[in-house]
């Protein structure tokens, strides 16, 4: 809650207490992560107890959300209706959440790719391309986009060059689609399937993925942790304390 008695701070002293450098706390005035302050005669900056409740508040998002995503929702956390406040904030959790199933799900994924690439494979078992995205849930369209990155290798048959993909090529589509699903590009997918044709197992694969779920069970304890500023945030804005200087209504 903003208290009126706090006696207006220097933007060094502001600085100090939150460890961020002058130059820092402008910037983020800029940039609308704090309110604006007051302007003194002589043209300092002038900053109370609400412009210290908004930069924990956004030193506690980065250090969950990440710098830059903070920087972006700290603006619409200030400016917008104490509702549409607490629904970015819980779209944030539901984020999290979601992401992480997606991950769970891509290391259930390469775990079926694995056993399914042991297997005895027939040519009479090859997918087409309508099959293969069925089997994986996705796009036909994904499945081009995929070779035409160069990281799936579908075999041409008949005159027409239809799609044949075989064991290799069901096996990497697989590991695609998991580490798609993880949230992962196709740069670090197409190192893991150089080492998949290599003979190399998928250790470095299920590593990539295990470490983001540690990553995202960090993120997720840190938005918790930053509860408390984030109410202190709400409940400044419910009580008009993070209106622009000279604000009505």
């Amino acid at each position: 809650m903003t208290n009126p008695q706090v006696p207006s701070l220097t933007t060094a002293q502001v600085g100090r207490l939150l460890g961020y450098s002058t130059q820092q706390v402008r910037d983020l005035e800029r940039l609308g992560v704090i309110p604006s302050a007051a302007r003194g005669v002589n043209g300092y900056r002038h900053y109370q107890e609400k412009h210290l409740v908004a930069l924990r508040a956004y030193r506690a998002l980065a250090a969950a959300i990440g710098p830059v995503p903070a920087r972006q929702l700290m603006p619409v956390l200030i400016g917008g209706t104490v509702e549409g406040a607490a629904a970015q904030i819980d779209d944030l959790h539901a984020a999290l959440a979601g992401e992480r199933s997606r991950v769970r799900e891509a290391l259930r994924g390469l775990d079926v790719a694995v056993q399914d690439s042991t297997e005895v494979f027939g040519d009479e078992d090859a997918m087409t391309i309508g099959e293969l995205a069925q089997a994986l849930d996705v796009r036909t369209s994904a499945l081009r986009h995929w070779e035409r990155e160069g990281i799936l290798h579908p075999l041409r048959t008949g005159s027409s060059g239809s799609r044949s993909y075989g064991s290799r090529a069901i096996t990497e589509a697989r590991v695609i689609a998991a580490l798609r699903a993880g949230g992962y590009g196709i740069p670090p997918i197409a190192r893991i399937l150089d080492q998949l044709r290599g003979h190399a197992l998928t250790a470095d694969a299920q590593r990539i993925l295990t470490d983001r779920l540690v990553e995202l069970t960090r993120r997720s304890v840190a938005l918790l942790a930053a509860a408390g500023a984030l109410h202190d945030l709400l409940d400044a804005a419910a009580a008009g304390g993070l209106r622009p200087q000279g604000a009505t209504g």
